[in-house]
């Protein structure tokens, strides 16, 4: 037996192996995508971790901060009303406190809440930050 016309072999066999190979690529495009979805979820936790570490670095030095200047006081020994914010009369306990809490007191409320406090002391070292090596490039 002997085939006479190959061209429709060929085409089948080509046809067979362009069905085969689609659903190969949809596998690996939703590999991709999978692999996608898992790099923005470690980028989401590499996030996280940094905000936590600033909080965690904010919270340091805002203890540092209070132990140099006020003897080591805390947020609650300072708000002695208790209502979670510090007044002006309330930082005169602590004497860099009460030197900043105009510029801290973002909102001007009279009323320094722990969140307005992070925000200066971050903005204060993200200046200081900036500052040094601006300094020793002007030669």
């Amino acid at each position: 037996m002997t085939i006479r016309n190959r061209k429709p072999l060929i085409a089948l066999i080509v046809a067979a192996g362009s069905v085969l190979a689609i659903p190969a690529m949809a596998q690996s495009a939703k590999q991709q995508a999978a692999h996608a979805q898992n790099e923005a979820a470690q980028a989401q936790q590499a996030a996280a971790q940094a905000g936590k570490a600033a909080d965690q670095a904010t919270d340091a030095a805002a203890a540092a901060s209070a132990q140099a200047n006020g003897g080591g006081q805390t947020w609650a020994s300072i708000d002695t009303d208790g209502n979670g914010t510090i007044s002006k009369s309330e930082a005169q306990v602590n004497a860099g406190l009460a030197q900043v809490f105009d510029q801290a007191d973002a909102n001007k409320d009279g009323q320094l809440s722990a969140d307005e406090y992070k925000a200066y002391v971050a903005a204060q070292q993200a200046g200081a930050g900036a500052a040094g090596p601006a300094a020793g490039q002007g030669r």
